[in-house]
């Protein structure tokens, strides 16, 4: 295996003259679940003859993060626990800064980022590390890596402070500081401007009931094939183009109207792959004779369904969770597609009608076998081969760090901008295999 070596650590501070923030920011409640739960890791693969040399890259990702860092200084500080109140709060001093690595590894950037099966121990030592286990901890760490005909840039944020659309929004920001250009949008970290019932009392209580022993945090204990046995995941990432999404929402309306379960509307492109790679996931460790239910959960943002809306530009972990069920033998079935894509239609309608009833996703766990869930993560409307330009072209591919859940998918745009990237991972190679042999014939 090749092994990564750390070649130098250092830390990029909030430019001197940037304004920090003066007072804690305490986590919400949505985001105080988060605590404990595994770090937000993506790493962009870049390779190709036109790269500049790694020494220049890496000065410049390290200047462009230092101007970045002024508008989002509280990326540099650290998650502090406030014992006087009990609040969990992301605290920044003039003595805060990003860490920085830079590393080298002889894999070969294409093996790594491309290859059909990915070498998984050299991909996770692609982002650096954040200490879970115990407040304070840092916020954020990048790490810059030279590979074999390129380069890997990942990037670590703390799922408490961040969720997917707050970490590509920071992407975006230092990528538009490394090309000399202005970012898109400005972060609005002021977590006042979130109004849930109970306020920081109800954040108290979440923090109490799964981190009671703060400031240590206990993460929640990992299933058995996790730890060392997490290698033995298979993991696939495939591109689902334009055209074939048409098709696939084609055959869906088509198929329920042949079987009598017409929907109630077209599905959206998230809808239509979704509810796909959930039908070829269960049926993929299921047969139809199962008498038992399938269970699918999808995070959904609610920034614009909060009461007020908040800004687009809030940096946050701002997510409310949707839990589908449905019997195993109704995803065998020749209306399997349809049925399941109207069944989450359904959970995103009852979430826009109540986006609060589900946010505490913990409480799930009483509902179904979490083990047996089927999880997705990301979204279509993520953009990393376009924010993810430094300067030196798009990335050739971007990739999630962590996916340890037997049934797990996650999304994000293409690299086209039109079609929708997947990576699946499963625990168990002969049911990857059996879910990747039911794609040709139906997207063709």
């Amino acid at each position: 295996m090749s092994a990564v070596r750390v070649i130098e650590v250092s830390h990029v501070a909030v430019p001197a003259k940037a304004a920090l923030p003066m007072e804690p920011m305490r986590l919400t409640a949505m985001e105080a679940l988060w605590l404990r739960i595994p770090l937000l890791q993506h790493v962009l693969f870049y390779e190709g003859v036109g790269l500049p040399p790694f020494d220049s890259i890496v000065e410049s990702l390290r200047s462009s993060l230092g101007a970045t860092l002024a508008t989002f200084a509280p990326l540099a500080g650290k998650l502090v626990h406030l014992e006087d109140t009990g609040d969990v709060a992301i605290v920044c001093s003039a003595s805060d800064a990003v860490r920085f690595v830079e590393a080298e590894c002889d894999a070969d950037v294409r093996c790594v980022a491309c290859g059909e099966v990915p070498d998984l121990q050299v991909l996770e030592q692609l982002a650096p590390g954040l200490d879970m286990g115990r407040l304070p901890t840092s916020v954020m760490a990048v790490q810059a890596t030279r590979l074999v005909g390129g380069l890997a840039v990942g990037v670590t944020v703390h799922h408490g402070v961040a969720d997917g659309r707050s970490f590509w929004m920071f992407v975006e920001a230092w990528g538009a500081a490394c090309r000399g250009e202005t970012p898109a949008a400005t972060p609005c970290f002021d977590r006042s401007v979130i109004k849930l019932p109970g306020g920081e009392a109800l954040a108290r209580s979440v923090l109490r009931k799964f981190t009671p022993n703060l400031p240590v945090v206990s993460p929640p204990a990992p299933p058995p094939s996790c730890g060392e046995g997490r290698k033995r995941y298979s993991r696939r990432t495939f591109t689902v183009g334009a055209q074939q999404l048409e098709r696939l929402k084609q055959r869906i309306v088509r198929d329920g109207g042949a079987h009598g379960a017409p929907l109630r509307r077209p599905p959206s492109s998230f809808v239509a792959l979704v509810a796909t790679v959930w039908t070829f996931l269960v049926r993929s460790k299921t047969s139809a004779a199962d008498d038992g239910e399938a269970f699918l959960f999808f995070f959904a943002d609610f920034r614009e369904r909060l009461d007020p809306p908040v800004d687009a530009g809030y940096f946050c972990t701002c997510l409310t969770g949707c839990l589908v069920a449905l019997p195993v033998r109704d995803l065998h079935g020749d209306g399997a597609l349809a049925a399941a894509a109207a069944a989450i239609q359904e959970e995103i309608r009852r979430m826009a009608a109540d986006p609060l009833a589900l946010w505490d996703f913990f409480g799930l766990e009483s509902r179904a076998a979490f083990e047996k869930v089927a999880i997705v993560s990301g979204s279509p409307g993520f953009r990393p081969y376009d924010v993810g330009d430094f300067g030196w072209g798009k990335p050739r591919r971007t990739v999630p760090v962590r996916m340890d859940h037997d049934g797990q998918m996650a999304l994000v745009r293409a690299d086209d901008g039109r079609g929708v990237q997947v990576s699946v991972s499963l625990l168990q190679p002969k049911h990857m295999d059996a879910f990747m042999s039911q794609f040709p014939e139906l997207l063709g």
